[in-house]
């Protein structure tokens, strides 16, 4: 029998079906989408979620007619991000992504939205599904008709269920904020004690479970979080390996058996029905390194992309002169989760190493740097470290020169897994 997985990302739609015993993967599917709209906010990140869903499900049902009916479909997709819907289940707003900056405008007495979160005790950063929920809120923008809050890749679930509520797994419910993760709820009461509105906070599950049947009666369960997906598919020993994924955005995580306090930029989320990983996330990641693609087309004036000629002249800059001649690139172009307000800086730069291949390979070190640190957090708060390194996401498959300085950097040996989109496998 085969496993369906879907994928719901920041720029494309992945599908893979997989053979239930051996993992194989029998077919697999991706699609861009082009669902990015301009909701009138200067610093907001929205797509249209109808366009998502269409994409998605048009997808699916082209797979099944191609390669069968699966017996179950999995789900995952973007994490933080929210839209609502109306008591027919239908989105009657935006999908507000995990990149939305509302969270960190100020409000009617100054601070942020995710200044009075944090001043409450909860988690919470611009992005997060409830902190957009409360800065929507706050600014009277919450369309009058929405009565329920749920995530883009349980939208496209119920889609294919026919379903009118959605129901959220713990991955993707804290992925939002304002949760308790032993308890496994949101905390409605600090919520509440702060004026937000409570109401359109959906049901969370117990696991990840079966929500509803397509209508040929293939089960289907709620959406993992990508996180989550991509470790469950990249990973075969939680407990003692790191993960680092690389795609528009970037993230290490590591697992653990049990519930640890974390601070800073280390977040414990939850991983199957009792587990937990911990992750550090760079909000530029791999965008970085097309920013600088971009960067060099316009230098140059031609049109047609540079990244073969980036990777020739950083690694022959590399192999010539090693990686520390590089020049040394802090890639926080679109903040940190403790400061949205910093940003990338560039240093290092002397007679000998002026050259585009030092940039590059400084843009390279520089996104993997952001995730060391964060690792290092993780050695200290569990006291121990990884003996594997695996290595997940488009931005670093694509990228030879980026694994090796991930050795190099991480001293240990990168594994890539055998199967590409880890994080539609893991679903499935």
């Amino acid at each position: 029998m085969h496993a369906m997985g879907i994928d719901i990302g920041t720029t494309t739609i992945s599908i893979v079906m997989a053979d239930e015993d051996s993992g194989a993967v029998i077919a697999r599917d991706t699609t861009s989408h082009t669902s990015w709209i301009n909701d009138g906010c200067a610093v907001g990140k929205t797509q249209n979620p109808e366009v998502i869903r269409s994409l998605a499900l048009n997808a699916a049902q082209r797979m099944i007619r191609e390669h069968g009916a699966p017996s179950c479909i999995g789900l995952t997709g973007q994490m933080h991000g929210m839209l609502y819907l109306d008591a027919a289940g239908q989105a009657v707003s935006p999908l507000y992504t995990w990149q939305d900056g509302r969270g960190n405008l100020s409000l009617q007495d100054g601070r942020t939205a995710v200044e009075c979160l944090r001043s409450a005790g909860c988690a919470a950063a611009s992005g997060y599904g409830l902190t957009t929920h409360f800065a929507l809120q706050r600014a009277g923008q919450i369309p009058a008709d929405a009565v329920c809050m749920t995530t883009i890749s349980d939208y496209v679930g119920m889609g294919i269920t026919g379903a009118t509520k959605p129901v959220l797994s713990a991955d993707m419910a804290a992925s939002w904020g304002a949760f308790d993760l032993k308890a496994r709820r949101f905390q409605r009461e600090l919520l509440e004690k702060l004026g937000i509105d409570t109401r359109p906070l959906p049901k969370v599950g117990s696991g990840y479970e079966v929500v509803g049947e397509t209508s040929e009666g293939i089960p289907v369960c709620c959406s993992l979080g990508d996180n989550q997906a991509s470790v469950l598919g990249s990973v075969q020993q939680l407990s003692d390996t790191m993960l680092i994924n690389i795609g528009t955005g970037s993230q290490v995580s590591m697992g653990v058996d049990h519930f640890v306090e974390c601070a800073g930029s280390i977040e414990l989320r939850p991983c199957g029905t009792d587990g937990y990983i911990l992750v550090g996330s760079g909000l530029c990641g791999g965008r970085a390194y097309a920013m600088l693609e971009r960067f060099y087309r316009e230098v140059s004036g031609v049109k047609e992309p540079h990244y073969e000629v980036m990777l020739a002249q950083a690694r022959q800059f590399v192999e010539t002169n090693g990686l520390d001649a590089a020049w040394r690139v802090r890639t926080a172009f679109s903040g940190t989760r403790d400061d949205p307000n910093e940003r990338g800086s560039i240093s290092g730069i002397g007679i000998d190493n002026f050259q585009p291949g030092a940039l590059t390979a400084g843009v390279i070190a520089g996104i993997l740097g952001e995730l060391s640190e964060s690792y290092d957090a993780m050695c200290a708060i569990t006291g121990n470290s990884a003996r594997r390194l695996v290595g997940s996401g488009n931005g670093l498959r694509r990228n030879p020169l980026m694994q090796s300085i991930a050795e190099q950097i991480f001293d240990l040996k990168l594994q890539i897994p055998a199967h590409l989109e880890e994080a539609a496998f893991g679903a499935a």
